[in-house]
């Protein structure tokens, strides 16, 4: 089912990068939170990291994301969401794991 690995990266203002607290995904994937179906197939693994279904549309998930994360205080003013599906082989190394 969670055949699909996610990266969601915070970028500051300046453009740094860095993966988002997995307590952040953990709050966004929990449905009655989002009210959304379409992401019940999503599943947070770590910092930076979520594991998805085929079903769960990404051009709809890193905006959800971005607004949820926004109404809950976790991203500031000038800061961004990152949401990009990687290749199993990739993840380890976008993370550094």
């Amino acid at each position: 089912m969670f055949v699909r690995r996610i990266t969601v990266v915070r970028v500051d203002a300046n453009g740094v990068e860095s993966p988002c607290p997995i307590h952040w995904i953990d709050n966004f994937a929990m449905r009655n939170f989002t009210n959304d179906a379409v992401f019940d197939d999503t599943l947070p693994v770590g910092d930076g990291l979520l594991e998805a279904g085929h079903h769960v549309p990404l051009e709809r998930l890193g905006p959800a994301m971005e607004d949820w994360f926004r109404r809950k205080g976790y991203l500031r003013a000038g800061e961004r969401l990152q949401v990009t599906e990687r290749p199993r082989a990739e993840v380890g190394t976008a993370l550094g794991e």
